[in-house]
């Protein structure tokens, strides 16, 4: 608004009240100006983080398409390494060429020179010698025509596959009577002797069979519909129903031992705990059911440790009371991811280094590349961690303690002091600040290893523990029943539980198989743990 010098008051007080009319204006101009330019601002920063937020997803979603999936990195060893990968580190045998090797062949020498490896046959295998000879005609020499003396052999070795046989056993049982009394009319006593005891009687399954058929499946992964085909070949009609039903009434069987097992777990001091989906067809009120495994000890007998148990448990949903249910009364180390429901039990639990670790791992990956950032330092620094724990692998449990109490310690406060110092720093929604702000919620639990020398600094043994059926969902897809579940659950623990003790699941099995029926008490079942069991 304009003012003509003419129409201003002559008056100094309204003069006044005028001038400040006007600065009042333009104050409030001024005001609504920093305002809309601070709306404008926080909009800017909310559209570049939430830009930034999609940069990221969109590097991280391309990364698990196209690049490798291990989350191998230096000092800690690769988690989920698939066999084929190791096919790469092994070259096959280089061609002979009757010439010998050329003189002049040329060599990069900034490739490292691999050696190549015969696969090395078991010594135990038998043995078919075949002689492969000169005529006798060809055993005089060229030169002088005297008779060539034997002055020594080569040899070389080829594997043979027999295919697996299969025959039927008829059980002929005698029956005896007496002809006099058959003769005199009297009642007449038939003598025979009784059916040899079996675990499933009037079937035609025999404990090699079961095996056969439950280490397929839960060992190897192979559905019921394949091995159904398989026996076809062999001109066997066995239909997949019939195959489901011996499994269900072995798991029947077998449950006393699975509970037995059980037992054995909850005294165990440390315990491990994972879960993953499941789809059952007879669950209509659920989307997801779930399979959880527990267990406690490593992939493989270690000397002056307790035998390893690895336990599966069916449930129809992932709430806190699956669990407390099948921990009661434990009160030992629980050492899990950060799934909440773990803390309602009475174990201590313990948290996962490599959860916080991978989720750091999603950070450096979304990072532009050849760019270096905070990400890099937090993996470097739990780096450091993993080398000492690969230093202190098969001391016994109070050095590690004391080893870790002395070095991981440390390590540990000074990651802590980073993730206080750099979470203000950083968006709390970027894969930087979700893998922050999850390490500083589970802190407590992260560093509760360094209690116990039998305690780890991950979940990772669990994880494999509950690959073998991630690996054979993806063959059978689902199950039909709670039953089936819960019958997959029982013999699945036996077969990962003989696995983690050194045995063959298949021998095991029939040895289990073939003893249980004889059994007079429950008592006796002891005797058929993996690590009691006598394998002829």
């Amino acid at each position: 608004m304009k003012t003509l010098p003419d129409t201003l008051p002559d008056s100094p007080g309204k003069l006044l009240q005028i001038l400040q009319e006007r600065e009042a204006f333009w104050q409030e101009q001024v005001a609504q100006s920093q305002a809309q330019t601070a709306h404008w601002q926080e909009k800017s920063s909310h559209w570049q983080a939430q830009y930034q937020s999609m940069v990221e997803q969109l590097l991280l979603a391309r990364h698990k398409r196209h690049a490798a999936s291990s989350e191998d990195y230096p000092g800690q060893g690769a988690l989920f390494n698939e066999a084929e990968q190791e096919d790469d580190l092994v070259t096959q045998e280089p061609p002979q060429s009757d010439e010998g090797d050329a003189p002049h062949a040329q060599v990069n020498p900034a490739t490292p020179e691999r050696k190549s490896r015969r696969p090395r046959l078991p010594a135990a295998l038998p043995r078919e010698e075949v002689v492969h000879d000169l005529p006798e005609a060809e055993k005089t020499c060229t030169c002088c025509s005297h008779a060539l003396h034997r002055m020594g052999e080569e040899c070389s070795e080829q594997l043979v596959f027999i295919p697996a046989s299969i025959k039927v056993v008829r059980h002929v049982r005698p029956k005896y009577s007496c002809r006099q009394c058959e003769q005199q009319g009297t009642e007449v006593n038939i003598l025979v002797v009784p059916v040899p005891v079996s675990l499933l009687p009037r079937s035609i399954a025999t404990p090699s069979l079961l095996a056969q058929i439950i280490s397929s499946k839960f060992q190897f992964s192979l559905p019921l519909y394949r091995q159904e085909q398989w026996f076809a070949q062999l001109g066997i009609e066995l239909s997949r129903q019939t195959m489901s039903s011996w499994m269900i009434k072995c798991a029947e069987r077998l449950l006393p031992l699975y509970d037995l097992l059980h037992q054995h777990l909850l005294t165990r001091e440390v315990i491990w705990s994972d879960d993953t989906t499941l789809k059952v067809v007879e669950v209509q009120d659920k989307k997801k059911c779930y399979m959880w495994v527990y267990g406690s000890g490593g992939d493989s007998p270690e000397p002056g440790h307790q035998p390893a148990i690895v336990l599966y448990d069916y449930q129809d949903g992932r709430g806190e009371a699956c669990p407390v249910e099948f921990l009661a009364g434990y009160e030992g180390y629980l050492q899990a991811d950060g799934y909440a429901g773990y803390t309602k039990t009475a174990a201590t639990v313990v948290g996962c280094l490599a959860h916080a670790r991978r989720k750091f791992m999603e950070a450096k990956v979304a990072q532009p590349k050849g760019k270096v950032g905070r990400a890099d330092w937090a993996l470097a620094h739990i780096q450091k961690l993993y080398r000492l724990e690969r230093a202190l692998k098969g001391q016994p449990p109070d050095v590690i303690a004391a080893r870790r109490q002395q070095e991981a310690l440390p390590l540990l406060d000074e990651f802590k002091t980073w993730l206080d110092k750099t979470r203000p720093e950083v968006p709390e929604k970027s894969l930087l600040g979700k893998a922050v702000v999850y390490s500083l919620n589970q802190w407590s639990k992260l560093v509760r290893y360094v209690e116990h020398g039998q305690l780890s600094i991950d979940n990772n043994r669990a994880e494999r523990a509950i690959k073998p059926f991630v690996i054979g969902r993806k063959n059978w897809m689902l199950a039909n029943t709670r039953s089936g579940a819960r019958s997959s659950a029982i013999l699945y623990s036996l077969v990962e539980t003989a696995k983690a003790n050194g045995l063959v699941p298949f021998d095991y099995l029939m040895q289990v198989f073939t003893q249980l029926p004889t059994l007079a008490a429950e008592s006796e079942l002891e005797s058929l743990l993996p690590w009691n069991i006598t394998l002829p």
